[in-house]
């Protein structure tokens, strides 16, 4: 198998706001430890009593992230991403103007829905006073660039910019998009990810009338269940992630770390129907196979899978039977992400890819919270119970999405002279 060419593309930084907290460190140690973030909305919460169980994501005051002016009908979205993408650049060590050109780097950022929840506050407004009622704010506060925009504007960058909404595939293929731009030599620097805020009634609503969320689980905790025997939905969460893909020798030249590299991607289209994925898994194993051959890797060489594993009967089934039909008899080990923090939709790509990459920089395997009881129908070298220490040389991460959109990521180790770690919590409790 010819061997893929291009710049190599190293991620040098990360920025996280999830439902298992922020510092990448922080997140991965609650991840292998296996801890949850799914709780019952409290009250006073958009979706208290809207949903049974939801992956909420901690708060964040607009004037955390933006001066306090413009942080009218800016939507959660927008500030989630806002905060990612500065814990992101802080991480990496770089600040735009002064580490890179801002014409050589680049934003791109996904989201399944963008401000629907600004959307139907303002909606409501108007039912209740009329045109009078609807923010001339409305606008630059929940349209699905917004996200990227911001960045943008917050730090200066003049390169290229895009968002990218493939619903749950959104995320990855943002991810992706980094390394097109600078395998293409288009930039040097690439900030890219996903951000998601759909905890509100009318989403809620929506996927229970259709039956997609998990139901019934007296502890909220034990409700996300991916490629468990007694799995019947998934469940919702919020958040965002966002990494800093950058040039390997444009990171080398700064004397940056890199924690792990993307070697390759892989999309393909189910063309079979609007939200239920090909039971056979064909089109997630065409978006593999082809992440493994930009990647210029075997089967063999991947150690580790990153699952999109919702907890959906249908999904987990089509994926696992994908899996099988591209590595064979020589299985990976396999988790999902989605048991501890919920689906995070447009985000969850991102989340995900940021997970993979800590466990490589780690070598440590983080297992699937609440997998008991293995579906006989997802056959596979499952990581459950405690985290696997092993480092797996090379590992994948899939997101497949509403609409048949399949996205695969390949990572291997920095190819940076130094590669680095997250933080880790000491018996004192604190980061080091």
């Amino acid at each position: 198998m010819s061997r893929a060419v291009g710049r190599a593309a190293v991620v040098t930084g990360i920025g996280l706001v999830t439902p298992l907290g922020r510092k990448p460190g922080e997140f991965f140690d609650a991840l292998t430890a296996g801890r949850c973030g799914i709780t019952a909305p409290v009250e006073g919460h958009p979706a208290h009593g809207w949903l049974e169980a939801a992956g909420v994501a901690p708060a964040i005051d607009g004037s955390e992230v933006l001066p306090p002016k413009e942080t009218r009908c800016v939507d959660r979205f927008v500030l989630l991403a806002l905060a990612a993408a500065d814990d992101a650049l802080a991480d990496a060590g770089i600040v735009v103007g002064r580490d890179t050109d801002p014409h050589r780097t680049a934003v791109v950022l996904a989201t399944g829905g963008g401000g629907l929840q600004t959307f139907e506050q303002q909606s409501h407004r108007r039912l209740e006073r009329g045109r009078p009622g609807v923010s001339p704010y409305l606008l630059p506060g929940m349209l699905s660039n917004m996200a990227t925009a911001r960045i943008a504007i917050k730090h200066g960058i003049r390169g290229f910019s895009s968002t990218i909404v493939t619903a749950c595939a959104a995320g990855a293929q943002a991810v992706a998009e980094g390394l097109r731009l600078i395998r293409a030599g288009e930039a040097d620097v690439v900030v890219c990810g996903g951000t998601e805020s759909s905890l509100h009634p009318t989403i809620a609503a929506a996927f229970t009338n259709s039956r997609a969320l998990a139901q019934g689980w007296s502890d909220p905790e034990q409700s996300s269940r991916p490629f468990d025997s007694r799995r019947n939905g998934f469940v919702l969460g919020e958040g965002s992630a966002v990494l800093v893909l950058e040039c390997a020798a444009h990171a080398e030249a700064r004397g940056a770390a890199g924690y792990a590299d993307l070697t390759g991607w892989g999309a393909s289209t189910d063309a079979h129907h609007p939200t239920m994925p090909r039971p056979d898994g064909e089109g997630a194993a065409d978006a593999m196979r082809a992440a493994l051959s930009s990647a210029g890797l075997a089967p063999a060489e991947i150690g580790y899978v990153n699952a999109h594993g919702t907890g959906t009967k249908l999904g987990d089934t089509a994926e696992a039977s994908a899996l099988r039909a591209v590595f064979g008899g020589g299985q990976p080990a396999v988790s999902s992400t989605k048991g501890a923090t919920g689906h995070l939709l447009g985000a969850a790509g991102a989340v995900e890819a940021a997970v993979t990459v800590l466990a490589l920089s780690r070598g440590l395997l983080p297992p699937t919270l609440n997998l008991e009881s293995p579906d006989p129908a997802c056959d596979l070298d499952h990581v459950r119970g405690p985290a696997r220490a092993v480092a797996p040389g090379a590992a994948l991460s899939n997101s497949f999405a509403f609409g048949g959109h399949n996205l695969s990521l390949v990572f291997g180790p920095a190819s940076t002279s130094t590669s680095r770690h997250p933080a880790t919590a000491d018996q004192s409790g604190e980061l080091r």
